[in-house]
């Protein structure tokens, strides 16, 4: 991942509805839900729901599929790893890092 997608990413996460909908669609799993249902968790218009997916969708984290009458939307799970691989990519001055309690700054004991 270059860092303008990271940036798109992490900018399209930062709205509360986005990440709650974001959120939602990663617990879902691989199958996703209808935007209908998506609309009865969160109780937001329809209009504004349309407008975060497709914000959801133009950084990557998402993509959808049609069912007959249903759009479906599910997480892009690649998509999210590949986020959370940039973001700790260099974690711990490359030494594996397993846990907070690893990551401490030089010169601090436990």
């Amino acid at each position: 991942m270059e860092i303008y997608e990271a940036v798109h990413a992490l900018a399209s996460l930062a709205h509360e509805t986005r990440l709650s909908v974001f959120r939602l669609l990663v617990q879902a799993g691989p199958e996703g839900i209808p935007a209908g249902q998506l609309n009865e968790h969160l109780q937001v218009p329809a209009p504004t729901l349309s407008f975060h997916l497709k914000e959801l969708a133009n950084a990557g984290l998402i993509v959808s599929r049609q069912e007959g009458r249903f759009v479906y939307y599910r997480a892009s799970f690649d998509a999210m790893n590949a986020l959370l691989a940039y973001l700790t990519e260099n974690c711990c001055q490359g030494e594996a890092c397993t846990s907070a309690s690893i990551c401490k700054p030089k010169g601090k004991k436990s």
